[in-house]
């Protein structure tokens, strides 16, 4: 049988994925990464040969992260349907031992944008940047804040067809109490839309560029997600505990947190410095 990627078979592995309780990111990333490859196929048959010239168009356009990200949705698509023999390694990636500073926000930073969300009189957005920040959380996850929540000071957040207790610190259950009694939200999300529904991601990313001007931060730096990372630097900053970390930010490998923990270049020269081993 021809091995053909055709309309139906994305639509199922749209359906599979649903089934597996996949995040709702997750599955538009796979989605939109298969499409890419149904586009680089172009209705013709399927084989070894095709499935490492499209990795290798990969390598050659995009950052290895990113080409790696791409190959794991379309083995996943791959081994959906059966094809495993068509299934390829990904690209070998050395772990980073810093992260560039043009990528890292520091606390400095978060600190700025939350002023340039109070200048704008936008106080939703400072308590999400806080709440965020705050909590470690991702901002998919967000719906779990609620008023329920805020009043038992823990939000109960399911991801990937997992739970875990996310911590509401005092401060920060004050802030979001008063916030929802001046909106009128008596239940449910406490970050919502005029009409009512959970703000969505893109809403989020979009008024935090708007910010990054008047803070005098680089656009590359704000992201909803660079707060979770800036959350999980002050935390092991604090503890150093990598275990401890990793189920507070929900990883299902310590492997992906070491990643969140990365110090930029002028720290790690910093610790190197201190070392004092040049005589």
């Amino acid at each position: 049988m021809k091995r053909i990627l055709d309309p139906k078979k994305i639509q199922k592995f749209e359906f599979y994925l649903r089934d597996e309780e996949r995040s709702a990111a997750t599955i538009e990333k796979y989605m939109r990464d298969v499409r890419f490859f149904a586009s680089f196929v172009c209705n013709a048959e399927i084989s070894k040969q095709t499935v490492l010239d499209y990795k290798s168009k990969l390598g050659e356009t995009y950052a290895v992260a990113s080409a790696n990200s791409m190959i794991a949705a379309m083995n996943c698509f791959l081994r959906f349907c059966g094809w495993h023999d068509l299934c390829v390694k990904q690209f070998k990636m050395q772990r980073q031992v810093y992260c560039s500073e043009e990528k890292e926000l520091t606390r400095a930073e978060y600190i700025r944008l939350l002023e340039a969300a109070n200048a704008k009189h936008n106080e939703r957005l400072n308590l999400i940047i806080q709440t965020i920040c705050g909590t470690g959380i991702r901002v998919s996850e967000l719906q779990y804040i609620t008023v329920e929540a805020l009043k038992s000071g823990e939000a109960i957040v399911n991801c990937k067809g997992k739970n875990r207790r996310v911590f509401i610190v005092s401060e920060l259950k004050k802030k979001l109490l008063r916030y929802v009694k001046e909106q009128g939200i008596s239940t449910g999300t406490v970050f919502i839309t005029r009409g009512g529904k959970p703000v969505s991601r893109n809403n989020i990313w979009k008024e935090m560029k708007a910010l990054c001007e008047k803070a005098n931060v680089s656009p590359s730096k704000v992201f909803p997600h660079n707060l979770r990372h800036l959350f999980a630097r002050t935390f092991y900053g604090i503890e150093k505990d990598i275990a401890k970390l990793a189920d507070i930010l929900g990883h299902a490998s310590i492997n992906t947190t070491r990643i969140y923990i990365v110090t930029t270049g002028a720290e790690h020269k910093r610790k190197m410095e201190h070392m004092r081993l040049i005589i």
